[in-house]
């Protein structure tokens, strides 16, 4: 497949990690609605390319996101002053939804392993975005805040469902009722990220951990493993979870992913998986429904 091209974002594929860039470096990578909608599309594209084994996301110049662009003064958050076409396509009834939420609920869903690598200040949605990718690096020149209650708003980005799941309750309601920006260190104390690298050492450290993943190992049971993970979070019982793993090795067990991945092992080479997430992915989850908004 072609790479897509973007107004807000850089994307680029290399050996079968793609880089999502986040580019409005003059505006500190500030969020807008222009790119809400480019990033589901990238995100969408990714999953449609079976060429793309993890995916990554950092930003340009010297911030991974500022936030929201706050260009529109005092409407910034009044969306029905403060209207785009991209806002306009996502209104229920009266209600706008959050575009924070749509990029986080479908980096939820993505079929790709996500990796975010934190070169800079990354607040607002800019840390939010996060929160739904699996594993977060970060620069020691990152900074992180839940600033909303500061802006006169509340956290989005499904990020009351996703952060206290990551670094607990105490700590995830500290950051969003103070609204303090703080430190990667912190971050990194509290489980936030993954690990802390000099700045030159950020994006080899993200390629090498994408690498990892592209070079050894299935893209279908990675696809399902991102799945179980994180749809058993919410799950009331841990038969949820042997139901999914039951239907998940009888499937795969019987694949040509399976006996590839044996006889590589015995024969100990690198594996070559044949399956394909586009066309292999077993549906292992019989009663799931996705959610709607309502």
């Amino acid at each position: 497949m072609a790479n897509p091209t973007f107004e807000t974002l850089l994307y680029d594929l290399e050996d079968g990690v793609a880089t999502i860039t986040l580019n409005r470096p003059d505006k500190l990578n500030a969020f807008t609605p222009k790119m809400m909608a480019e990033l589901i599309a990238a995100f969408d594209h990714t999953d449609a390319d079976d060429a793309v084994r993890a995916v990554i996301v950092t930003g340009a110049g010297r911030a991974f996101c500022a936030g929201a662009d706050l260009s529109a003064g005092a409407a910034t958050f009044d969306y029905d002053r403060n209207t785009t076409p991209e806002r306009a396509a996502n209104r229920v009834g009266h209600v706008q939804r959050d575009g924070g939420g749509m990029v986080t609920l479908r980096i939820f869903d993505s079929l790709k392993p996500v990796i975010a690598a934190v070169n800079g200040p990354a607040v607002g949605i800019g840390v939010t975005m996060q929160l739904a990718m699996d594993i977060r690096l970060a620069s020691t020149n990152a900074r992180f805040g839940f600033v909303f209650a500061r802006r006169g708003i509340n956290p989005e980005a499904c990020s009351s469902w996703f952060l206290p799941r990551l670094v607990g309750i105490q700590t995830a309601l500290e950051w969003c009722y103070t609204g303090r920006v703080f430190p990667a260190q912190e971050a990194h104390d509290k489980g936030l990220v993954r690990s802390l690298h000099e700045p030159d050492d950020l994006l080899p450290a993200a390629r090498a951990l994408a690498r990892e993943i592209a070079d050894n190992t299935a893209p279908v049971s990675v696809a399902i493993t991102r799945q179980m993970i994180w749809r058993m979070a919410g799950a009331d019982h841990p038969m949820e979870a042997h139901k999914a793993d039951s239907r998940g090795i009888q499937a795969r067990g019987a694949s040509a992913d399976a006996r590839e991945g044996v006889t590589s092992f015995l024969e100990k080479r690198q594996p070559n998986y044949p399956n394909k997430v586009s066309t292999d992915l077993p549906n292992i989850w019989p009663n799931w429904k996705p959610r709607e908004f309502s």
